[in-house]
């Protein structure tokens, strides 16, 4: 995450594609690798929540907040 930036920790309800939850997990245990037993140890929420808000930090979600234009429906 940016450490230049202020941040807090929102609990939120997210709605994303089966797809984009199946390529976290795949490519999270790409990543980590298995354990001694061949077994992988990852919290799938804490890096869904990790992939999330770093697209939101990198893709300006403060820009788009403040964009009124962006409330309406």
């Amino acid at each position: 995450m940016s450490e230049s930036k202020d941040t807090i920790v929102v609990r939120a309800n997210v709605e994303m594609t089966s797809a984009a939850l199946q390529a976290i997990v795949q490519n999270a245990k790409k990543v980590s690798g298995p354990d001694e037993k061949g077994g992988y140890r990852l919290d799938t929420a804490d890096k869904v929540a990790e992939m999330i808000s770093r697209f939101l930090l990198e893709n300006d979600f403060e820009g788009f907040a403040k964009n009124i234009e962006n409330y309406k429906r």
